[in-house]
């Protein structure tokens, strides 16, 4: 299995807790061994001196079998957590690196589903096995041998038993892992509900929603919990059924056993091998039980690992050609979600350094869509896009971002410092983050802070107020000096005030760099050297403000119902 490449570094460690599990479980199984040949051998002789040896031989016996299964559990706690560990910190990286369209696939619920709760199934398939998957085989072998060794007739009839076990445990394992497959898909939904309850707490509240969505939460756990009751009862088959026919046999043995006229010790220690064949079936069964849920989840994992999250990146001389003076290019771009209908068509403009784009348009007319396919979170179906005159697809990813400033309007911030939330991990001065706050216009609050940019903003930012947190955002946009700027309605929640003192600071701090403003005011992209308008994934008016006023009845009473100049 693929995934058991993650406990490969911890391998020493797996071959002393095997090792050390072997020798417990040998020692163990020599206790019944022991116990006939004392009742049987020399109770009868009553010599007194070897009944106290041997009873020292079982004490000794059960201490190693002991305390070698309680260190060779903690070794495989310890193997199996570091294992995960790698395993969620590698499924972190490549999520990370997933692309919009894969992420949209995967969903986000299910991302966050795999690395919970499908890991923690891993590395209990994991330990289970490191722990059972010696013993238990152990056991029941070894059983199986030293019972063959005391007598042949009654082993016999024990061995009989095992296939018929083998039989449910194959029936039973072949429909689990289906299953369980299932069973995780509902989970994914749990936390896709969960995830947007609490998200939407407050709307949910404010529209009075509670019991609501407590009853659609309720129908979605009911769903959860008759999966995994439909899985669970389909299991339990499996240890009933094993005792039965194991108890089964252990009759058939006592009456062979009296029939025959078999010893009492012997008896006794096949009472004594049936318990712990018993509990090994068991143990084995619980391991196939455990192996069909990691199964399942490994194969999610996986799927995620085992994605391809490297964009092509094509040569000079394979690139398409565009304005080499330009600084953004869209070349009769249209693009597709669902890849049936056009969420973009034919979206064509230029723009040159220096210059700004306004944009502006209906909620759902694909403005938002046009600046992730600039920076290549997802690929064009045809048409092309040019950045600095070349074609995206000639740059590095994480190059061609990094030219980038970005502020979006639902952007998000750590429950970090001021300071690490605008730096972000560029290693800033602080005299850099100083800057990028007053251009942004978030000094001013920030200095009335006791600690200033040292202040630990709480979880999803509840106590900063939504223009606190726009103007945060902004000045992380802006800490780096970006060549391009692009700005998604991330002034909406500034009053006019402060919005034309941000766009006033950009203009004069970042003469060179080319910016891109999306907006639904139309005060803010006025000024812009072009003004896309746009509806339904089309751009329906292209121009300065002046020129759409008068070719643009959209942007005309757009204009007029926010009372700016016609």
């Amino acid at each position: 299995m693929k995934i058991l490449r993650y406990i490969k570094p911890y391998r020493y460690t797996v071959y002393l807790a095997l090792l050390i599990k072997f020798t417990a479980s040998v020692a163990e199984l020599f206790l019944p061994y022991v116990l006939s040949h004392i009742i049987d051998d020399l109770v009868p002789l009553k010599v007194a001196k070897s009944i106290l040896l041997y009873g020292g031989i079982m004490l000794f016996c059960s201490l190693v079998a002991v305390f070698g299964n309680i260190t060779a559990n903690r070794l495989s706690a310890i193997a199996s957590g570091k294992m995960t560990h790698d395993m969620r910190y590698d499924l972190f990286d490549k999520v990370s690196h997933l692309n919009c369209n894969q992420v949209d696939q995967f969903t986000l619920p299910s991302l966050i589903s795999r690395l919970s709760s499908d890991t923690y199934n891993i590395n209990s398939t994991v330990a289970r096995m490191m722990r059972m998957g010696v013993r238990a085989p152990i056991l029941l072998i070894g059983g199986i041998i030293i019972t063959m060794l005391l007598d042949v007739k009654l082993a016999m009839v024990l061995l009989a038993m095992i296939p018929i076990i083998g039989f449910v445990v194959y029936m039973v394992t072949k429909r689990t892992i289906p299953a369980f497959l299932t069973v995780q898909g509902g989970v994914d939904n749990m936390i896709r509900r969960a995830r947007e309850n609490i998200t939407g707490i407050r709307v949910i509240k404010a529209l009075s929603k509670t019991e609501y969505e407590r009853q659609r939460f309720h129908k979605t756990t009911e769903d959860l919990a008759a999966k995994e009751f439909s899985t669970d009862k389909l299991n339990s088959i499996t240890s009933p059924m094993t005792t039965l026919i194991l108890n089964i046999g252990l009759v058939l043995v006592i009456v062979v056993g009296a029939i025959t006229h078999t010893p009492a010790g012997v008896i006794l220690a096949f009472l004594s091998y049936f318990t712990i064949m018993l509990n090994a079936v068991i143990g084995v069964t619980r391991i196939f039980t455990v192996l069909s849920k990691g199964l399942a989840s490994a194969e999610r994992v996986l799927e995620v690992l085992e994605t391809d999250t490297n964009l092509s990146i094509i040569s000079d001389s394979d690139a398409a050609t565009g304005d080499a003076n330009s600084a953004i290019q869209f070349d009769h771009v249209h693009f597709s979600y669902n890849k049936v209908e056009d969420d973009l068509s034919d979206i064509h403009f230029t723009l040159y350094p220096g210059q700004t784009l306004g944009i502006i348009g209906t909620t759902g007319s694909g403005k938002t869509t046009l600046v992730n396919l600039l920076m290549r979170m997802y690929e064009t179906d045809s048409g092309n896009i040019f950045v600095g005159g070349k074609d995206i697809r000639t740059y590095d990813p994480k190059e061609l971002r990094k030219m980038f400033g970005v502020a979006f309007q639902n952007d998000f911030l750590m429950a970090d410092t001021i300071y690490e939330n605008v730096s972000y991990g560029r290693d800033l001065s602080e005299e850099q983050v100083l800057r990028a706050l007053e251009l942004s216009q978030a000094k001013e609050f920030v200095d009335q802070l006791q600690e200033g940019i040292k202040y630990d903003i709480a979880q999803k930012a509840g106590n900063l107020s939504g223009g606190q947190k726009q103007r945060l955002i902004l000045a992380r946009a802006l800490a780096n000096n970006p060549q391009y700027l692009i700005l998604d309605d991330s002034s909406s929640a500034l009053d006019y005030k402060t919005d034309t003192l941000l766009r006033q600071a950009i203009r004069e701090n970042f003469p060179k760099t080319t910016t891109v403003l999306i907006s639904q005011r139309i005060s803010t992209i006025q000024d812009a050297d072009l003004i896309l308008v746009m509806d339904d994934g089309k751009v329906i008016g292209a121009g300065t403000h002046q020129e759409l006023v008068k070719s643009c009845p959209d942007y005309a009473t757009i204009c007029e119902i926010q009372g700016g100049t016609l």
